[in-house]
């Protein structure tokens, strides 16, 4: 019970930063069948109560190739994309319309307390590809507009809106969609805060197997060529389309494990694979907006003695020598460089991790950051002074040192009731 209170407690800053936000889903066929469907269903009707605008967009690959095969139609294909002739364009109807009418009636139970209400209609226009290396496509399209201001219009009313891979032609004409297509074009013209993309695996992973957490689109490049135009590849490309667009964060997620969607959106490090042009974690200066961020993280280490307490006015005071580590939008990790008057010397103070993010090196990553703006400074000695991490900074070059080395004006100041342990670093 603990366990849950407290995943519940650290998860209200997140529900505060997604309400009135506008994310794209997108649910391809394969994930209507599996087994998980009934949870996301839930789950999109959680983020729904949460105040998130919703727009769903489904696929519907397995479904077309069970119809095509149940009347003997040979699927066709070219360059790894469908030809959809007449025959093929009356499954890719029969499929998404079976499909849409299920979706919408999971939608419309009230098992949370709440009805949605579900809208749709021609607010995808599309245009046919046409003929490519002799081949005619048929009825294959791609999107050619977004009806953005009829879907922001409905996202005003408090419907979730739903759209299926079908687009439609000034002339009358049905097209079949990729649903990637339609889900990157509808997040790109409503400026989307997230586009959200379901796949069979928790998210991308590389060739040692490794789940990556978070991925930039300049560095897609060899596992775009790995995955080809598997589902994981499709939905990586997606990703990268949208982002190079300017969405500022697309996800991609698992459809089989339960609670994939709320993990990736309520927890910091989330469960699948980040897709966004600006780094999920980086290293900053502070600014007077972090203040309270930096006492939640010091706070612990203060009571325990490890640092020296420093009030909200002392942080606010000294904040332009503070470097943080932001993970998300929350404070992991921070150390203070203090240049001591009258001398080529400055103290390090106040290094502080986060408990979580102990394994990762953010230490020496803070460390690197504050010796090399040191060095801006025309600074040549690194003082610290502390009572438990002794041996942490001098595995990392440090020296034992006295009271009597320091600067007269620090020297001064030293509190000699912590008899904390001088230590020194030639840069």
């Amino acid at each position: 019970m603990l366990e849950y209170v407290n995943w519940f407690r650290h998860s209200t800053p997140y529900i505060n930063q997604h309400r009135d936000c506008t994310f794209v889903l997108m649910l391809p066929g394969e994930a209507m069948v599996h087994a998980n469907f009934n949870n996301i269903i839930h789950d999109i009707m959680l983020l729904s109560s949460l105040g998130v605008r919703l727009v769903l967009v489904h696929g519907s690959r397995p479904q077309i190739e069970e119809r095509l095969a149940a009347r003997g139609v040979q699927s066709r294909y070219h360059n790894d994309l469908r030809v959809t002739d007449l025959d093929t364009l009356g499954c890719v109807i029969d499929a998404v319309g079976s499909l849409r009418i299920a979706i919408e009636a999971q939608l419309c139970t009230q098992q949370s307390g709440s009805r949605l209400r579900v809208v749709g209609g021609n607010l995808v226009t599309a245009k046919p590809i046409g003929v490519v290396d002799g081949v005619d496509f048929h009825h294959t399209g791609e999107v050619r507009r977004i009806d953005r201001k009829a879907i922001a219009r409905h996202l005003d009313e408090q419907n979730v809106v739903l759209l299926s891979s079908i687009g439609y032609s000034p002339t009358g004409e049905a097209f079949n969609l990729a649903c990637e297509d339609v889900a990157t074009s509808v997040a790109v013209a409503l400026n989307a805060d997230k586009l959200i993309l379901f796949g069979e695996d928790a998210g991308i992973r590389n060739e040692q197997g490794e789940l990556l957490r978070e991925l930039k689109p300049t560095r897609a490049a060899p596992l775009l060529q790995q995955l080809g135009t598997s589902l994981p590849g499709n939905l990586l490309q997606a990703a990268c389309k949208a982002s190079n667009a300017g969405v500022r964060r697309s996800h991609i997620v698992s459809f089989a494990d339960d609670g994939a969607l709320l993990t990736e959106l309520f927890t910091r490090d989330g469960g699948g694979t980040l897709v966004s042009q600006e780094a999920f974690e980086q290293v900053r200066g502070a600014t007077i907006d972090d203040v309270s961020g930096l006492l939640e993280l010091l706070r612990p280490l203060e009571e325990a003695g490890i640092l020296v307490r420093r009030s909200r006015e002392v942080l606010e005071t000294e904040i332009g020598q503070f470097t943080l580590i932001e993970r998300d939008g929350r404070i992991i990790g921070c150390a203070a460089l203090y240049p001591l008057e009258g001398s080529s010397a400055a103290e390090l103070a106040c290094v502080a991790i986060d408990p979580t993010y102990r394994q990762g090196g953010r230490g020496d990553q803070l460390l690197q950051h504050i010796e090399s703006q040191a060095r801006s400074l025309k600074i040549d000695t690194l003082f610290v002074l502390t009572t438990r991490t002794a041996h942490w900074f001098r595995e990392r070059g440090f020296v034992p040192s006295s009271v009597e080395r320091l600067p007269a004006k620090r020297a001064a100041l030293y509190n000699f009731q912590r008899n904390s342990k001088v230590f020194e670093k030639a840069l």
